[in-house]
């Protein structure tokens, strides 16, 4: 089964209040077994456009993505974010041989 993956694309307004929201996601991403992969690392951009924050997280399969982005804990961590930041988030397979 293909794994699943949120790929965000972020532009971060107040990182001070920003932080509150990264330490309230921690439980849901805990909860559902994401991992990390790109989390707002310096990107240059080659072609088109971007917000300045890029994030890749794993989950083991889009159903557990999509299961995290839909759960209390973290709908209660994107509160916090939403006053601070926009951009753009996806849920997308990954590519399974």
């Amino acid at each position: 089964m293909a794994k699943g993956y949120w790929v965000g694309q972020i532009v971060v307004h107040d990182l001070e209040q920003y932080q509150a929201y990264r330490a309230a996601n921690a439980e849901a991403f805990a909860k559902y077994g994401a991992k990390f992969l790109i989390r707002g690392g310096e990107q240059t951009i080659v072609e088109g456009q971007a917000n300045p924050r890029t994030v890749v997280i794993e989950f083991k399969d889009v159903a557990t993505a999509q299961a995290c982005y839909d759960s209390p804990e973290y709908r209660a961590a994107k509160a916090l974010r939403d006053p601070v930041s926009e951009g753009n988030l996806v849920i997308v397979e990954g590519y399974d041989e």
